[in-house]
């Protein structure tokens, strides 16, 4: 097929070099033979470096690995975007309003007290999130019977998409007791990496009491969302009634990650794990990388949209072509990014946390 269309489009170029011949003066044949000249060397030339592995487009492939971000993680869609408030690419520093202007029905006292609104930033750095360089020997490149630089550059996508998707949640979690719940029904078995014994299930009654602290904190009711782990949804899904489960599944919607919507919250789809908190008096949340211990229990969060943000500052991706050192080409790829509860108090953000089970 590939070479049938440069055989029409070389007898397209004949055509129109004919037709320019005749227009300016020229041998139509000169003026074919000219043409046809550069697009054989340029398919050619094409043709051997598709073959023989030719520099990557670091754009798109960048770009892939950005996209793909958003893409495997839909929650970092559900919050207040601060990319254009990035400094350097490192920094973000978001404008943020001082207490709202005072207000008073049928004032009495006249001229009124002049006030000062004092305006202060949101600040935070962005981490730096890095793959390990990977080298594609020389041999491999001609050797091998598929494309193992695609193979590599795949799962550089996926490795940097699931270690800043659990950092993002770690940044969103809360740690005081006003902004967490603990799980309240029948008992089952732990299932955090190091943790023994049971733990309380998720319930229906849990999600109307995220609802109740929501409402009782003020907090915009739409744009409200929970993330649960891969068990905490089963758990809770099982929980529905046939006519529950249809009006839940209404919610669908593979493109935004929603899978259903109760007590209005937007469900998203599960994770394998979304966090894990410690078993002190007020659980604090833990870190991806943290050890883990025999009394940790999983978690989901609950947020309002306007409640938390995210940020991307700079991202690159390096490639070593024909590296003398190492006899073949070496990749690797850097992404900053961050985030954080807007508020200090965690209002508008919640954990759902295992509570112990005998």
């Amino acid at each position: 097929m590939k070479h049938f269309k440069a055989i029409m489009s070389f007898c397209f170029t004949f055509m129109v070099s004919a037709i320019l011949g005749l227009t300016v003066g020229l041998s139509p044949i000169g003026v074919f033979a000219g043409v046809a000249a550069l697009q054989v060397i340029k398919y050619i030339s094409g043709f051997q470096l598709a073959g023989f592995g030719m520099a990557l487009e670091k754009e798109i492939w960048i770009d892939h690995i950005v996209g793909n971000l958003f893409k495997a993680n839909p929650f970092m869609d559900k919050c207040v975007n601060a990319d254009q408030f990035v400094y350097q690419g490192k920094v973000v520093h978001i404008p943020n309003a001082g207490v709202k202007v005072g207000t008073a029905r049928n004032r009495s006292i006249i001229p009124a007290s002049v006030t000062h609104r004092t305006d202060s930033d949101i600040t935070f750095a962005l981490d730096e999130f890095t793959s390990d360089p990977i080298k594609i020997s020389n041999a491999e490149k001609y050797e091998l019977s598929y494309d193992k630089r695609e193979s590599v550059l795949g799962e550089t996508k996926q490795s940097l998409t699931e270690i800043i998707g659990d950092w993002m949640l770690r940044y969103w979690s809360p740690a005081v007791a006003t902004s967490i719940v603990r799980t309240t029904g029948s008992s089952v078995a732990a299932y955090t990496p190091a943790a023994t014994g049971n733990r309380k299930a998720i319930t229906l009654s849990d999600i109307k009491n995220l609802r109740l602290k929501m409402n009782a904190d003020n907090i915009p009711q739409d744009e409200r969302y929970i993330q649960l782990d891969a068990f905490m949804y089963e758990q809770l899904t099982t929980e529905l009634n046939a006519t529950q489960y249809r009006d839940f599944s209404a919610a669908y919607n593979a493109a935004t990650g929603v899978v259903g919507s109760l007590y209005g919250f937007e469900i998203l789809a599960p994770r394998s794990m979304v966090m894990v908190y410690t078993n002190a008096g007020v659980p604090v949340p833990k870190d991806p990388d943290a050890v883990g211990a025999v009394s940790d229990n999983a978690a989901g969060l609950a947020w309002q949209k306007q409640s938390v943000i995210r940020a991307l500052g700079t991202h690159e991706f390096f490639e070593d072509m024909n590296n003398p050192q190492f006899y073949g080409d070496i990749y690797s790829a850097i992404l900053r990014a961050g985030g954080r509860i807007k508020r200090a108090d965690n209002k508008g953000i919640y954990a759902i946390v295992q509570d112990a089970a005998v």
